[in-house]
Protein backbone atom coordinates (compact mmCIF):
# COMPACT_ATOMS: atom_id res chain seq x y z
CA UNK A 1 0.00 0.00 0.00
CA UNK A 2 1.24 3.46 -0.91
CA UNK A 3 1.23 5.91 2.01
CA UNK A 4 2.50 9.22 0.62
CA UNK A 5 0.74 12.15 2.25
CA UNK A 6 1.08 14.40 -0.78
CA UNK A 7 0.21 13.53 -4.35
CA UNK A 8 1.99 15.57 -7.01
CA UNK A 9 2.51 18.40 -4.54
CA UNK A 10 -1.23 18.60 -3.82
CA UNK A 11 -3.04 17.75 -0.58
CA UNK A 12 -4.45 14.26 -1.10
CA UNK A 13 -7.94 14.09 0.43
CA UNK A 14 -10.51 11.28 0.64
CA UNK A 15 -14.08 12.57 1.04
CA UNK A 16 -16.57 9.92 2.20
CA UNK A 17 -19.96 11.34 1.21
CA UNK A 18 -22.95 9.87 -0.65
CA UNK A 19 -24.74 13.17 -1.37
CA UNK A 20 -23.52 14.00 -4.88
CA UNK A 21 -24.39 17.71 -4.69
CA UNK A 22 -22.55 18.31 -1.41
CA UNK A 23 -19.61 16.18 -2.52
CA UNK A 24 -19.31 18.12 -5.79
CA UNK A 25 -19.38 21.51 -4.05
CA UNK A 26 -16.73 20.52 -1.52
CA UNK A 27 -14.55 18.83 -4.15
CA UNK A 28 -14.68 21.87 -6.46
CA UNK A 29 -13.78 24.29 -3.66
CA UNK A 30 -10.95 22.23 -2.18
CA UNK A 31 -9.42 21.46 -5.56
CA UNK A 32 -9.35 25.20 -6.17
CA UNK A 33 -7.28 25.45 -2.99
CA UNK A 34 -4.72 22.91 -4.12
CA UNK A 35 -6.24 19.67 -2.89
CA UNK A 36 -6.72 16.43 -4.77
CA UNK A 37 -10.13 15.11 -3.69
CA UNK A 38 -11.39 11.54 -4.20
CA UNK A 39 -15.11 11.19 -3.41
CA UNK A 40 -16.01 7.79 -1.94
CA UNK A 41 -19.79 7.33 -1.57
CA UNK A 42 -19.80 4.01 0.30
CA UNK A 43 -17.97 2.42 3.22
CA UNK A 44 -16.87 -0.46 0.97
CA UNK A 45 -15.26 1.92 -1.55
CA UNK A 46 -13.63 3.88 1.27
CA UNK A 47 -12.05 0.78 2.75
CA UNK A 48 -10.74 -0.40 -0.61
CA UNK A 49 -9.22 3.00 -1.33
CA UNK A 50 -7.57 3.24 2.09
CA UNK A 51 -6.06 -0.22 1.77
CA UNK A 52 -4.41 0.87 -1.50
CA UNK A 53 -3.20 4.33 -0.49
CA UNK A 54 -3.40 6.60 2.55
CA UNK A 55 -4.38 10.23 1.90
CA UNK A 56 -3.21 13.31 3.78
CA UNK A 57 -6.64 13.74 5.37
CA UNK A 58 -10.03 12.03 5.50
CA UNK A 59 -13.35 13.91 5.46
CA UNK A 60 -16.06 11.61 6.77
CA UNK A 61 -19.87 11.80 6.75
CA UNK A 62 -21.74 10.05 9.57
CA UNK A 63 -24.49 8.38 7.51
CA UNK A 64 -23.35 6.14 4.66
CA UNK A 65 -25.60 3.90 2.54
CA UNK A 66 -23.82 0.71 3.59
CA UNK A 67 -22.65 1.55 7.11
CA UNK A 68 -22.04 4.25 9.70
CA UNK A 69 -19.28 6.84 9.74
CA UNK A 70 -18.48 6.26 13.40
CA UNK A 71 -17.80 2.56 12.78
CA UNK A 72 -15.64 3.44 9.78
CA UNK A 73 -13.77 6.01 11.89
CA UNK A 74 -13.01 3.38 14.54
CA UNK A 75 -11.85 0.97 11.82
CA UNK A 76 -9.48 3.60 10.39
CA UNK A 77 -8.14 4.68 13.77
CA UNK A 78 -7.42 1.09 14.82
CA UNK A 79 -5.20 0.65 11.75
CA UNK A 80 -3.65 4.09 11.26
CA UNK A 81 -3.11 5.94 14.53
CA UNK A 82 -1.91 9.19 12.92
CA UNK A 83 -4.29 9.43 9.96
CA UNK A 84 -6.05 12.83 10.18
CA UNK A 85 -9.84 12.36 10.25
CA UNK A 86 -12.45 15.13 10.18
CA UNK A 87 -16.18 14.46 10.51
CA UNK A 88 -18.29 16.53 8.11
CA UNK A 89 -21.90 15.80 9.02
CA UNK A 90 -25.36 17.16 9.76
CA UNK A 91 -25.29 15.47 13.17
CA UNK A 92 -24.42 18.32 15.49
CA UNK A 93 -25.77 17.87 19.01
CA UNK A 94 -23.25 17.64 21.83
CA UNK A 95 -23.68 13.89 22.33
CA UNK A 96 -23.04 13.11 18.69
CA UNK A 97 -20.01 15.39 18.56
CA UNK A 98 -18.57 13.70 21.65
CA UNK A 99 -19.17 10.29 20.05
CA UNK A 100 -17.32 11.45 16.96
CA UNK A 101 -14.25 12.38 18.97
CA UNK A 102 -14.46 9.23 21.08
CA UNK A 103 -14.33 7.02 17.99
CA UNK A 104 -11.09 8.73 16.91
CA UNK A 105 -11.88 11.88 14.91
CA UNK A 106 -9.46 14.81 15.06
CA UNK A 107 -12.09 17.45 14.34
CA UNK A 108 -15.83 17.77 13.72
CA UNK A 109 -17.61 20.19 11.37
CA UNK A 110 -21.41 20.30 11.14
CA UNK A 111 -23.54 20.97 8.06
CA UNK A 112 -24.30 23.57 6.84
CA UNK A 113 -20.71 24.82 6.95
CA UNK A 114 -18.56 27.56 5.47
CA UNK A 115 -16.11 26.14 2.92
CA UNK A 116 -13.38 28.58 3.95
CA UNK A 117 -13.68 27.47 7.58
CA UNK A 118 -13.57 23.83 6.48
CA UNK A 119 -10.34 24.46 4.58
CA UNK A 120 -8.86 26.24 7.63
CA UNK A 121 -9.72 23.23 9.78
CA UNK A 122 -8.04 20.90 7.27
CA UNK A 123 -4.90 23.05 7.30
CA UNK A 124 -4.84 23.02 11.10
CA UNK A 125 -5.11 19.22 11.21
CA UNK A 126 -2.31 18.85 8.68
CA UNK A 127 -0.04 21.20 10.65
CA UNK A 128 -0.55 19.04 13.71
CA UNK A 129 0.05 15.82 11.78
CA UNK A 130 3.21 17.25 10.24
CA UNK A 131 4.81 18.06 13.55
CA UNK A 132 7.50 15.62 14.49
CA UNK A 133 8.02 14.05 17.87
CA UNK A 134 10.92 16.35 18.62
CA UNK A 135 12.03 17.49 22.05
CA UNK A 136 10.34 20.89 21.82
CA UNK A 137 6.64 21.61 21.38
CA UNK A 138 5.22 25.12 21.17
CA UNK A 139 2.00 27.08 20.77
CA UNK A 140 1.24 30.77 21.20
CA UNK A 141 4.43 31.69 23.04
CA UNK A 142 4.29 28.58 25.26
CA UNK A 143 7.12 26.07 24.85
CA UNK A 144 7.48 22.61 26.35
CA UNK A 145 10.96 21.06 26.46
CA UNK A 146 10.07 17.37 26.71
CA UNK A 147 13.63 16.29 27.36
CA UNK A 148 14.00 18.50 30.43
CA UNK A 149 10.27 18.65 31.34
CA UNK A 150 10.46 22.45 31.39
CA UNK A 151 7.71 24.86 30.34
CA UNK A 152 8.42 28.44 29.33
CA UNK A 153 6.16 31.37 28.47
CA UNK A 154 7.84 33.99 26.29
CA UNK A 155 11.23 32.52 27.37
CA UNK A 156 10.34 32.72 31.11
CA UNK A 157 10.14 29.40 32.94
CA UNK A 158 6.70 28.56 34.36
CA UNK A 159 6.62 26.20 37.38
CA UNK A 160 3.87 23.61 36.98
CA UNK A 161 2.74 20.75 39.18
CA UNK A 162 3.24 17.25 37.71
CA UNK A 163 -0.48 17.08 36.96
CA UNK A 164 -0.52 20.46 35.21
CA UNK A 165 2.56 19.54 33.19
CA UNK A 166 1.03 16.26 32.00
CA UNK A 167 -2.18 18.06 31.07
CA UNK A 168 -0.31 20.68 29.02
CA UNK A 169 1.93 18.05 27.42
CA UNK A 170 -1.04 15.99 26.28
CA UNK A 171 -2.70 19.05 24.76
CA UNK A 172 0.57 20.06 23.07
CA UNK A 173 1.02 16.61 21.56
CA UNK A 174 -2.50 16.90 20.17
CA UNK A 175 -2.24 20.53 19.03
CA UNK A 176 -4.94 21.39 16.53
CA UNK A 177 -7.11 18.51 17.74
CA UNK A 178 -10.05 18.85 20.12
CA UNK A 179 -9.41 16.63 23.15
CA UNK A 180 -12.52 15.59 25.07
CA UNK A 181 -12.74 15.74 28.84
CA UNK A 182 -13.25 11.98 28.97
CA UNK A 183 -10.08 11.45 26.92
CA UNK A 184 -8.11 13.61 29.33
CA UNK A 185 -9.48 11.81 32.38
CA UNK A 186 -8.71 8.42 30.84
CA UNK A 187 -5.27 9.22 29.40
CA UNK A 188 -3.90 11.35 32.23
CA UNK A 189 -5.30 9.67 35.26
CA UNK A 190 -7.38 6.54 34.86
CA UNK A 191 -4.74 4.61 32.91
CA UNK A 192 -2.27 5.28 35.72
CA UNK A 193 -4.64 3.95 38.35
CA UNK A 194 -5.35 7.42 39.76
CA UNK A 195 -9.13 7.68 39.59
CA UNK A 196 -10.40 11.24 40.05
CA UNK A 197 -13.66 13.03 39.36
CA UNK A 198 -14.48 15.52 36.64
CA UNK A 199 -14.05 18.46 39.00
CA UNK A 200 -10.34 17.66 39.35
CA UNK A 201 -9.87 18.27 35.63
CA UNK A 202 -11.75 21.58 35.83
CA UNK A 203 -9.57 22.79 38.72
CA UNK A 204 -6.33 21.64 37.06
CA UNK A 205 -7.24 23.38 33.81
CA UNK A 206 -8.15 26.59 35.64
CA UNK A 207 -4.80 26.65 37.45
CA UNK A 208 -2.89 25.82 34.25
CA UNK A 209 -4.58 28.69 32.42
CA UNK A 210 -3.76 31.12 35.23
CA UNK A 211 -0.10 30.11 35.31
CA UNK A 212 0.15 30.51 31.53
CA UNK A 213 -1.45 33.96 31.59
CA UNK A 214 -4.79 32.82 30.15
CA UNK A 215 -3.41 32.15 26.65
CA UNK A 216 -5.69 32.74 23.67
CA UNK A 217 -4.35 29.59 22.00
CA UNK A 218 -5.88 27.37 24.72
CA UNK A 219 -9.52 27.12 23.76
CA UNK A 220 -12.52 25.59 25.48
CA UNK A 221 -14.81 23.64 23.18
CA UNK A 222 -18.13 24.03 24.95
CA UNK A 223 -19.61 20.82 26.38
CA UNK A 224 -16.80 18.78 24.81
CA UNK A 225 -13.24 19.57 25.93
CA UNK A 226 -10.22 21.69 24.98
CA UNK A 227 -7.95 22.47 22.07
CA UNK A 228 -4.53 24.11 21.69
CA UNK A 229 -4.44 25.90 18.37
CA UNK A 230 -2.15 28.34 16.62
CA UNK A 231 -3.85 31.22 14.82
CA UNK A 232 -5.00 30.14 11.36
Amino acid sequence: MDSGKLSGGRIDCYYMEDDAAIASAVKTYLEGKGCQVSVLPTVAEARRALEKRLPAVVLLDWSMPDGSGDALCRWMRARWKELPILFLTVKGDAGEVVRGFQCGADDYVTKPFDLEILYSRIRAILRRAGEGAGDTLSCGGITVDQRRAVVTLEAEEVPLSPLEYQLLLFLMRNKGRTVTRSQLLERLWDENGNFVNDNTLTVAMKRLREKLGRPACLKTVRSIGYRLEDAV
